[in-house]
């Protein structure tokens, strides 16, 4: 009789009967997905793993500490026959096959009912590969597929948009500090789902143009003391896409919190009832200077890292930062939005006792294929800054952390486009 493919279905073992015969890797391996599914599982061995064991402790399942005996599988839904007797497998089969019951063999899997797919999960999918050569089964290549469909599905790059209605609604997304493979897998997924994306300048910008051609991009650009978009127009258009049913990804630079004016944009759609995804990013003041060579902290140097906002003077009246405070401090300080007053800043922390040989490390473009270095000293960093026409945006570290990282030359370089 010819042979042919496995027919694939989905078993739902909520409350049902589950038996699993063996407690070693096989059984620690397949338990969980059998508890997510609700089974009631009993397990026979007269010995299991610790992991299996404390899977028994916890309750999720029923140990009975003996080895297989007939009649264990009367009233079973499925089956796990996973034991290191080949015998009692073949008892077990046998009496699955009796009594109609679903059964997958660790040992043989030409003598089972059924064949456990190589399985991963993505957001409400559940994506199983089974071969279809029956006379070539190869476990490693339907596990490659899985894992080539799963990651595509978490990072966008394979797009399944949803066909039934969805509820509309807004992702505040944090894109990272530039380079597009620096956002988290659940952005890019969102971003990869979006009908609109309203996208600020300092955003993944790459990502961009792989979007379907469907997608409207709205620029929302910032740019210092030049052409922007008004808070409260993107605010508006936040509001108005999602009323009219789309997903909507606001795509921001680093963190949606860390300067980026996210709550603001948070509160001004629960005032009009929209619901609100927030997805963090990671935050241009640590992974700038890291890719730069550069740790915020380090063992004996700095014990302590602090984030501030440059983007208005120190002797400025609507200036919230405590300038004489983090004069004194001895750890790290990260200045964003700063360098056009980098100069006064450097100033006030001399003036108020820290170091004018403090060491200063700008990094113009963190992370991205235009990234560069540019040090100084807080005595000269504002002359510095006019010498080598350091542009926005840039982080600005200032402390001793700047002098025990790596060189600029010998710095981790961020990945070129391809």
């Amino acid at each position: 009789m010819a042979e042919h493919p496995a027919y694939p279905v989905g078993l739902r073992l909520t409350g049902r009967r589950v038996v699993v015969l063996g407690g070693g890797q096989v059984a620690q391996r397949r338990l969980p997905a059998l508890i997510a599914a609700g089974g009631s599982i009993v397990l026979i061995s007269p010995e299991v793993t610790p992991s299996v064991e404390a899977m028994a402790d916890a309750g999720e399942i029923t140990w009975e500490r003996r080895c297989y005996a007939e009649g264990d599988l009367t009233d079973a839904w499925y089956a796990l026959i996973a034991t290191g007797d080949g015998e009692a497998n073949a008892r077990a089969s046998a009496e699955a096959e009796r009594h109609r019951v679903w059964c997958v063999r660790s040992d043989d899997a030409d003598q089972a009912t059924a064949w456990t797919p190589a399985t991963g999960h993505s957001e409400g999918v559940t994506v199983a590969v089974l071969t279809t050569d029956v006379k070539g089964r190869d476990p490693r290549h339907t596990a490659a597929i899985r894992d080539a469909v799963v990651e595509g599905l978490r990072d966008g790059t394979l797009v399944a948009r949803h066909h039934r209605t969805r509820t509309p609604g807004v992702a505040l997304v944090g894109g990272g500090p530039g380079d597009p493979d620096l956002i988290t897998v659940r952005g890019r997924r969102l971003l990869a789902e979006a009908d609109v994306v309203i996208a600020d300048r300092l955003g993944p910008r790459d990502l961009l143009a792989e979007l379907p051609p469907h997608v409207e991009v709205i620029d929302a650009a910032k740019i210092p003391y030049g052409r922007f978009m008004a808070q409260e127009a993107i605010n508006h258009a936040l509001i108005e896409h999602a009323r009219q049913g789309k997903a909507v990804v606001r795509l921001k630079g680093g963190d949606p919190y860390v300067f980026g004016r996210g709550m603001e944009e948070l509160h001004a759609l629960a005032e009009a009832g929209i619901a609100c995804t927030v997805v963090p990013g990671i935050s241009s003041s640590i992974s700038v200077p890291g890719a730069a060579g550069i740790p915020v902290t380090h063992r004996g140097v700095a014990h302590e890292f602090t984030v501030v906002s440059g983007h208005v003077a120190p002797d400025d009246e609507r200036s919230l930062v405590d300038w004489p405070s983090l004069a004194k401090l001895t750890g790290t300080l990260v200045v964003l939005m700063g360098v056009d007053k980098i100069g006064r800043i450097a100033e006030t922390l001399v003036a108020h006792g820290r170091s004018p040989e403090t060491p200063v490390a700008l990094v113009q473009e963190g992370t991205t294929a235009a990234q560069r270095r540019v040090d100084a000293t807080l005595a000269t960093v504002g002359e510095t800054v006019r010498a080598e026409g350091v542009k926005p945006p840039a982080v600005i570290v200032i402390g001793e952390v700047v002098n025990v990282g790596l060189p600029a030359a010998r710095a981790p370089q961020p990945a070129q486009p391809s």
